[in-house]
């Protein structure tokens, strides 16, 4: 059985501004990022990864490297470029209001209907497009990571999609859990190397003491 903890970076300041970042954005960690990260490293101190693996934009790897420094088994990182952002062409670095006024249809399909998505008008790529891209990658750490602990760093959009797939969820449903917020843990196992996987926990924040709020979840 191979448990993959599945954690969302930490949050930033186009997070809290409401911004896209996509794969081509990026903006810098906020200061109380860190102590969050700290806090979910803490959490899962204990556990003994075998691996992390993070995408390699830098607010998932540095959220990777925070939290390696404080796990007791000290886990060697790999950085895969399949486990990036959602490549969100012009819509990246937008604020989620101008997108909205300007891409009206984009901005619906992406946040609740992304069997309907299409990302021809502002570039990028699709819910198909992102989960195609990551599965591989999921599938292989689970091959090479039999019975063991992996944790795996990236971000909102694509780990929402990709986490859904995994379970089976339809295209058109892959929204209906709801966002993963930053410094999040979402755990899930399989039993047959890859094959079928079960939910143990979604969107786990109880170590960060805090209410969300709509920014987090982003």
């Amino acid at each position: 059985m191979t448990r993959l903890y599945f954690i969302r970076h930490g949050k930033t300041e186009w997070n809290l501004e409401s911004r896209y970042q996509g794969a081509g954005g990026d903006s810098p960690l906020l200061s109380e990022s860190y102590h969050e990260m700290a806090l979910l490293a803490a959490h899962l101190r204990d556990v003994p990864f075998q691996h992390i693996y993070a995408s390699p934009i830098k607010r998932a790897r540095i959220t990777a490297e925070i939290i390696g420094q404080h796990l007791k088994s000290h886990p060697t990182i790999s950085l895969l470029s399949r486990l990036e952002e959602f490549n969100l062409g012009k819509m990246e670095g937008m604020k989620f209001a101008t997108v909205e006024k300007q891409y009206p249809q984009e901005f619906e399909n992406f946040r609740n209907h992304p069997d309907l998505y299409d990302p021809a008008k502002i570039g990028g790529e699709s819910f198909s497009d992102v989960i195609n891209r990551m599965t591989p990658a999921i599938t292989r750490i689970v091959k090479n990571n039999p019975d063991k602990n992996v944790m795996i760093v990236s971000h909102g959009a694509a780990l929402n999609a990709e986490i859904n797939y995994l379970l089976g969820t339809p295209l058109a449903d892959l929204r209906k859990r709801g966002g993963l917020a930053n410094t999040s843990t979402t755990i899930l196992e399989s039993r047959d190397a890859g094959q079928s996987f079960s939910l143990i926990k979604w969107n786990d924040t109880s170590y960060l003491n805090k209410k969300l709020d709509e920014t987090d979840l982003v």
